[in-house]
């Protein structure tokens, strides 16, 4: 069945959730799109209390406008997608409109990393009617704290943004070698210096403050190259890497890396992180490689970085499997409609 959605979340450049707002459009969904980033305060050290501390005028603004909206639109469905500014208050008064409230967070609340902002949602948590998480630990900590109903969803690439290149694409095109784009969570930053500094051309992109403030200078002016890269930039430039590196955020307790899926998606070669949630999903040495050790990686890159004949064999199968196990935001989405098709009220 169609419906009629509310989806709020953070819709700027690069983000996975316009992706899903606009795969749930592109289903044929009558989707009404906020984006929470309007409502932040521009003043940086502002925005990082009220950030931290879900508080301000900001926060006051989204909720009016998201009952406005309701009132407006009538939609079957709230979506919040990570949201982290509401009040149980809005939830509340759209329950009441006979709206069925949705959560997707794709982070973790209740993880070791203990990132900041989370006040609201965890208050937030009773007033959802459904929530979808990537983690089995997310599961337990979200029922523990109220949760009426919790599913376990798969990050996914989006099929419009993540593709093969063309047919006639080589070596000769790629002008990476050993490629990470990302963020420096966990010891991604002192894995990948130790890799440089094992001889391996190594090129990261990213937030260039974070990768500054983490890396050595000598490693950075080594490795870092072009800052934050989203769309056409991002596939692009796994289209040019000879190899992938994707890792297994430990600070949010990750089972595979979203990043995965979407280089499978693009058609790169993936070397991952080793992790049960990523060997359920490829075949490793036929769909994937992947590594436990910083050794066993440098072995992996020495192995396959001059080899592209094995290397467009694997990445080949990786995309046949991310596409025939339904690895994509079609599919996954799909599987959230099918359960918020039997909650909706009658």
């Amino acid at each position: 069945m169609d419906m009629k959605v509310l989806y709020v979340s953070s819709l700027g450049a690069g983000s996975s959730s316009k992706t899903r707002m606009d795969t749930l459009q592109r289903m044929g969904h009558h989707v009404t799109g906020l984006n929470c980033e309007e409502y932040y305060p521009r003043n940086k050290w502002w925005f990082k209390i009220a950030f931290r501390l879900a508080i301000g005028e900001g926060v006051e603004r989204l909720n009016r406008e998201i009952i406005r909206l309701a009132i407006e639109n009538r939609p079957d469905v709230f979506w919040a997608d990570k949201v982290l500014s509401l009040r149980p208050s809005t939830l509340q008064t759209l329950t009441a409109m006979g709206i069925t409230n949705l959560s997707y967070m794709i982070d973790n609340a209740f993880g070791p990393r203990k990132d900041p902002g989370w006040r609201l949602y965890k208050k937030t948590i009773p007033f959802f009617d459904l929530h979808c998480t990537q983690r089995n630990v997310s599961i337990v900590d979200l029922k523990q704290r109220g949760a009426k109903d919790v599913i376990k969803i798969q990050t996914a690439y989006d099929r419009t943004s993540h593709f093969p290149p063309p047919d006639s694409w080589s070596d000769a095109n790629r002008n990476r070698d050993v490629s990470f784009i990302g963020t420096p969570y966990d010891d991604r930053a002192d894995f990948l210096s130790r890799l440089s500094d094992l001889g391996l051309p190594i090129v990261i992109s990213g937030p260039r403050t974070a990768w500054r403030k983490a890396l050595s200078e000598k490693h950075f002016n080594t490795m870092f190259r072009g800052g934050e890269l989203w769309d056409d930039a991002y596939r692009e430039a796994i289209w040019k890497s000879r190899i992938n590196l994707s890792f297994i955020t430990k600070g949010n307790q990750d089972e595979y890396s979203h990043k995965a899926f979407e280089i499978v998606g693009c058609g790169g070669f993936l070397l991952a992180e080793r992790s049960e949630g990523h060997l359920e999903r490829f075949r490793d040495g036929e769909e994937a490689v992947f590594f436990s050790s910083l050794a066993e990686c440098e072995e992996k890159i020495r192995l396959h970085l001059w080899d592209e004949e094995t290397r467009k064999r694997i990445a080949a199968a990786g995309r046949r499997r991310a596409e025939l196990s339904g690895y994509h935001n079609d599919a996954q989405l799909q599987l959230i409609l099918d359960k918020v098709g039997h909650l909706i009220p009658r």
